[in-house]
């Protein structure tokens, strides 16, 4: 299936054209709060740069986070319209599969096994970390995922890390848009199903229901 349009607002805003694995067009915005106000440009300078219709793409591959809620949601909301829009298929990927991707297969590839695992992290806010764990590539080129994603505070981390004797592989690797796409494509290579395009903020929702309240204002006296 190619060529691919991958999205991602999992931290800025990244979007890219991708086939065969080559990068037609990408725009990667680092600003963690302007999602709104950068996807449809993004979309559409992509697109235009890579010369191609909407109609010419074979899916659209989006981020699923984790990542906080409201730059998150933007991407993949961009993502269903514009995959239903012009009636392609939608794949979701884990935004952590792509950083790992870019760790394990770029100019400064790392290399990892169940041993010594590639740790992923990424800003939760609230002075913590989103981190998953991969143990390498499959057959097919997709990162194998050993545990996360999860969100912890990095000093809980490391003590948990420390406890279970793991000494993870580290990377300044970043999220682009192309290793999402190159990860969807290994994925559907290996018979994987991507049609779950849920938001994984991890955490719980922030608001509760209210309490029940049996009176509401003053009582009026009889």
């Amino acid at each position: 299936m190619s060529p691919f349009l991958a999205i991602d607002t999992s931290g800025g805003t990244c979007v890219a054209v991708v086939s065969e694995g080559k990068t037609l067009a990408s725009v990667s915005i680092d600003d963690p709060m302007g999602h709104s106000e950068n996807i449809g440009n993004a979309i559409a300078q992509v697109l235009r740069e890579a010369s191609l219709t909407p109609k010419q793409l074979s899916a659209v591959v989006v981020g699923r986070g984790p990542a906080p809620f409201t730059g998150l949601r933007v991407g993949i909301a961009a993502a269903i319209a514009f995959s239903e829009g012009v009636g392609k298929p939608l794949l979701g990927v884990v935004s952590h599969d792509a950083i790992a991707f870019a760790a394990l297969t770029g100019p400064k590839a790392v290399t990892a096994n169940p041993i010594n695992p590639l740790l992923i992290t990424t800003d939760a806010r609230r002075k913590e970390v989103y981190w998953s764990l991969y143990s390498g590539l499959d057959s097919h080129g997709a990162p194998i995922v050993l545990e996360g994603p999860n969100v912890n505070k990095p000093a809980d981390l490391e003590e948990l890390l420390t406890e279970r004797n793991v000494n993870p592989v580290r990377t300044e690797a970043q999220l682009d848009a192309t290793s999402l796409a190159q990860v969807a494509s290994a994925k559907v290579a290996g018979g994987a199903s991507l049609e779950d395009v849920s938001a994984l903020y991890i955490r719980a929702p922030d608001a509760v229901e209210p309490k029940a309240h049996g009176k509401f204002g003053k009582q009026v006296s009889s």
